[in-house]
């Protein structure tokens, strides 16, 4: 009895997709015809393209002249501010360089401090060295001269170019850093 029971089943569902897949067939023919209708009506619009605009080498002719870059050029310019009288630099350009101007401020990291005959002392570490710096030194490139001098900071008075070409003060920190260990 089961077995007919499900005979009849499966034929049930055969007749079923055979009813439905012949339902579709007259949808996939009227889509192909859809399809057709719209081939031919269909036009491409493609706008033609321009011809390319003609390239006109201009010979170069500022070889000859000064390169606005050239630290030549920069270091000439600073050398005659220098020379001015009041100038923030004057005193700045007449003495020897100390060896860390050599750095940028960035590459600097205060690692501790140690007082020593009653003088406070700044431990800074740049490129894997260790240097003592005390109040009156000079570091970074930008004529930074250390002001002050705490268990914490590094006070620095730099001489800078403002936005518009002015050589001014400007006071920058480097802090203590924390190392992990």
């Amino acid at each position: 009895m089961k077995a007919v029971f499900w005979r009849s089943v499966r034929a049930l569902a055969a007749i079923s997709v055979v009813a439905s897949m012949s339902g579709c067939a007259e949808d996939v023919d009227e889509q192909r015809q859809w399809m057709e209708q719209q081939r031919r009506t269909a036009r491409a619009t493609v706008k033609p393209l321009l011809p390319p605009k003609k390239f006109l080498p201009q010979p170069y002719e500022s070889a000859g002249t000064v390169d606005p870059f050239s630290t030549q050029k920069l270091s000439v310019a600073i050398k005659q501010e220098a020379t001015q009288p009041n100038s923030l630099l004057a005193a700045e350009m007449s003495r020897r360089r100390e060896p860390l101007e050599a750095y940028p401020l960035d590459s600097m990291s205060m690692v501790g401090s140690l007082n020593r005959q009653n003088r406070l002392y700044a431990l800074l570490k740049v490129d894997k060295l260790l240097f003592q710096v005390k109040a009156g030194d000079y570091i970074g490139q930008n004529f930074g001269r250390v002001v002050k001098i705490s268990e914490t900071e590094i006070n620095l008075r730099e001489v800078v170019q403002d936005a518009a070409g002015e050589w001014v003060e400007r006071t920058s920190t480097l802090q203590l850093q924390e190392t992990g260990r």
